[in-house]
């Protein structure tokens, strides 16, 4: 029954995100064939500012359950908002069991795993270096991998611009694994945690790739004409 009744809360949630987004956001997307309609998979994006999430809830063809740090569970009604949508609290740059545990449990029950590599917005506005938390739990769980990258919600300011037009470019890249490890070690965990950033930064153009511009071999990321 619980479940029944947070999946309800999610998709009438859903209702009015994307009529709020369809009002506010002009939206450039492009690749969301590339998103599985079934089974576990994590969603691997950039992170530029706090309306990121809502906007890519609101156009995955797929119930996201987001690693939301901690501190919005405390907060009333948001807190209650985010537990009856599923998201997963996550103590940031520290060791949380609790969450890598539920983690895995989401990707092996079916559901779309939502992750920010970065832990936190990028202050810059390009990529910063990530943390391990995104890596580790692919290797553990061998869960495809769907990057995806997002622009142009830099300058948004909250709640200021909720009314005010905003235009956001996403991209969906390609899934992959990681390769198997027999042992995960440290070595391995930021090897892959470099791979999985270097796809990342592929779908965004030059000036948002941050910290890992020179990693990166391929095409330029463009702004597409055509809308979602």
């Amino acid at each position: 029954m619980k479940q029944f009744l947070m999946a309800v809360f999610y998709y009438l949630n859903m209702v009015w995100v994307r009529s709020l987004l369809f009002l506010v956001c002009g939206r450039d997307i492009k690749g969301r064939e590339n998103v599985p309609r079934k089974g576990g998979f994590i969603l691997a994006a950039n992170h530029l500012n706090n309306a990121d999430p809502p906007i890519l809830t609101g156009i995955t063809p797929r119930r996201i359950a987001w690693l939301t740090k901690a501190e919005w569970f405390n907060t009333p009604v948001v807190g209650l908002m985010l537990r009856m949508g599923g998201m997963i609290p996550v103590r940031r740059f520290e060791a949380d069991l609790q969450a890598l545990r539920k983690s895995q449990e989401a990707l092996k029950a079916g559901r779309v795993l939502g992750m920010f590599p970065e832990g936190t917005r990028s202050r810059t506005g390009g990529l910063a270096k990530a943390e391990p938390g995104t890596a580790l739990i692919a290797l553990r769980t061998g869960a495809l991998i769907v990057p995806v990258a997002i622009w142009g919600t830099e300058n948004v300011k909250l709640p200021r611009d909720i009314f005010r037009r905003t235009h956001a470019c996403v991209r969906f890249g390609k899934p992959f694994t990681l390769p198997a490890a027999k042992r995960i070690t440290k070595t391995e965990v930021e090897a892959s945690t470099e791979t999985i950033m270097k796809e990342i930064a592929k779908l965004l153009p030059p000036q948002y790739r941050g910290v890992y511009a020179t990693a990166v071999q391929g095409p330029v990321a463009t702004t597409a004409e055509g809308k979602a």
